[in-house]
This record gives structure tokens, sequence and C-alpha cells, in this order.
């Protein structure tokens, strides 16, 4: 079992195939996905990973807050998630994910919040059919229609579908296909929709329903914080060499 990933959702776009087909695709973004803590079987009684993505002001933050991520020496999070693994699928603290964690046709499932539709009808609610358009009815063609019985039992059972509050609440869409990763701009394109409104964080996770193919990164496709480092470190360090090196131009005399 492998750990899932943070990532935004940006919208929804479309991809053309060779054949000239278009395949729509929201597009989700991995911004700064690092590790910021583990969960041990001797320490905590399970395996996993504490995710953290985003970036948020110090000044936010409390001062537990504060102390766990000096600890773990990453910068603070605006999202924090959670995500149970097999002991040789731990990743090691700092650790930033990348897009090609997935692969391109493997099936994942994807959590999110769902866009609040605020107090909402039983048509729009539950799908119900409404009343009659004539023959007596009268402006209550929108209404739920009968929601009790007669004397016995005499009352409404509790879960009765009726109006209320819509959306707003956790949802997992299951078996949604990969169609394209960028490891460059950190983006991961699925196939169709996925919950949640523009802006929004989703969880990222193989799907438990499809066989994991063999070919995926294990444990994960990530960069370690210590290399990015060194890497634009050095970096840094070449470009002043490289302008010293340089040869001024010639400039011709003016006859």
């Amino acid at each position: 079992m492998r750990s899932g990933v943070i990532a935004q959702k940006v919208g929804m776009t479309r991809i053309f195939t060779d054949g000239g087909d278009h395949i729509p695709v929201t597009v989700l973004r991995l911004e700064n996905c690092q590790v910021v803590g583990q969960r041990t079987a001797e320490k905590n009684g399970y395996t996993a990973v504490q995710l953290g993505a985003g970036r948020r002001k110090v000044k936010r933050l409390t001062r537990s807050e504060r102390g766990s991520f000096a600890v773990a020496n990453v910068e603070p999070k605006r999202k924090i998630a959670e995500f149970r693994v097999s002991p040789d699928n731990m990743i090691d603290v700092g650790a930033e994910i990348t897009a090609n964690h997935f692969i391109e046709g493997q099936f994942v499932d994807v959590s999110g919040t769902s866009i609040g539709k605020g107090f909402a009808g039983g048509m729009k609610r539950h799908g119900f059919g409404g009343l009659r358009a004539s023959h007596g009815v009268s402006v209550k063609h929108r209404s739920l229609g009968s929601t009790g019985q007669c004397q016995d039992p005499g009352k409404v059972f509790k879960g009765k579908k009726m109006a209320g509050h819509m959306g707003d609440v956790s949802v997992t869409t299951q078996n949604l296909r990969v169609v394209k990763t960028d490891v460059e701009r950190g983006l991961i394109m699925i196939r169709g929709a996925v919950p949640g409104a523009k802006g929004g964080w989703v969880l990222l996770r193989d799907a438990v329903k499809r066989a994991l193919p063999n070919d995926v990164p294990k444990p994960g496709a990530f960069r370690n914080g210590a290399e990015d480092q060194a890497a634009k470190q050095a970096k840094e360090e070449a470009a002043p060499a490289a302008e010293t090196n340089a040869e001024p131009a010639e400039g011709g005399d003016n006859a």
C-alpha cells in the first residue's frame, strides 16, 4: 500500500488524441507536497505518512504547529493529510512527492469536499419526480408528496429523504483514470470530473478496486529536499563563474 498525494484542483479542460478524439480531464496541481511526519508501529501502532501541501504564513500558526514543522524542517503547510502505508513503502520526512508518483493509465480514487448548494428541495437534492402537472395539483408541483403514514405508526421515520442542506460534504469518486502527468509543472490530469470547487484540495490514492500496475514507482516518486538545495546552490555558484569567464566583446576602431 503506497502513499497518496494532496493536490489542488485547477479546473477542467480537454486533451486531444492522435485520432482527433478529445478527452475531458480535470487538472490537479501538486504544490510543494512534502512528507512532514511519520507514524510507526512501534510508537503509534500503525504505519502511515503525514503529508503537507501549499504554503502558510508563520504568524497564523499555533505554537504546537510551529514546533511540529520545525522538527520536520519543512515550510509551514496549508493542508495536512495522513495516508496509511505498508512498512516497506515509508517515505523519509522532507521528501517532496512529484507528479510521476502516478503513471499514465492507472486508476486512482479522488476524495474531496463537494460544492455546497445551500438549502435545496427534494427534486434537486434527491432526484424526485415531483407531482403531476394537472388534475388538481396546484402550486405544489415540486413538493415531496406524502412523508408519513396513517395513525399507525403515525410518524415520519428518521432518515426520510426531504428538503435540506445539499453539498459541502466529503465525497470520494473511485476508478478515475490518469490520462497524463507533467513533472515539470507538477500537474496530474484525471479523466472526468472530481469532487470539489476550483482551488479546493483533494486527496489522490491508488484505486482500491483496481490492480496496481507493476511499473508504478515504489515507495513513490519524490525528490529529497537536501538534494534540491545542493543542486540549487551549485547552480547559483556556477552562474557568477560563467559570467567571470565570459570574454568581453571586441570593439572595432573607427577609421
